[in-house]
């Protein structure tokens, strides 16, 4: 179960950021790191302050950022996966500055939280493609198409 938690008030149906999820967990890439029988994902669409604070905190930058993602390291049976955070006022700017809409960029960077709370990174190039290419097949599950160059 994917719980959202719309913190700033973001114009986004809460179901559809779990719908999103649950398309990424159908690519098989992704679904083989899931727990069968089911999992939790708890997911919190912020504003910069409580990112900045979190970056701060957790990985020493004291700068906001568009997401974060918190692994829970248990992958058995009905486990909570991790949590995801992100910036809603990140969403609104790099939609703008990409040229899709916020639904499109707010998709994006969960399925980008997704990812990372199930163990990918992007630390070199081609964990960087990885990513990249599991983030499109996850997102065209959903029909989400992002701007062209915005990965």
């Amino acid at each position: 179960m994917v719980v959202v938690q719309n913190a700033a008030r973001a114009p986004i149906p809460r179901g559809r950021v779990r719908a999103v999820l649950a398309g990424a967990g159908q690519v098989a890439e992704i679904g083989a790191r899931l727990p069968e029988g089911g999992w939790g994902l708890a997911v919190r669409i912020s504003g910069d302050g409580e990112l900045r604070r979190l970056n701060r905190q957790f990985l020493g930058e004291d700068r906001p950022t568009d997401v974060l993602s918190f692994p829970s390291g248990d992958r058995g049976l009905g486990v909570h996966l991790g949590d995801i955070v992100i910036s809603w006022p990140a969403v609104v700017r790099q939609a703008a500055q990409y040229g899709h809409p916020e639904e499109t960029e707010l998709a994006l960077l969960a399925v980008h939280g997704f990812l990372h709370v199930l163990g990918w990174d992007h630390a070199g190039a081609d964990e960087e493609a990885e990513m990249g290419r599991l983030t499109l097949a996850a997102l065209r599950r959903s029909d989400v198409h992002i701007a062209p160059g915005r990965l």
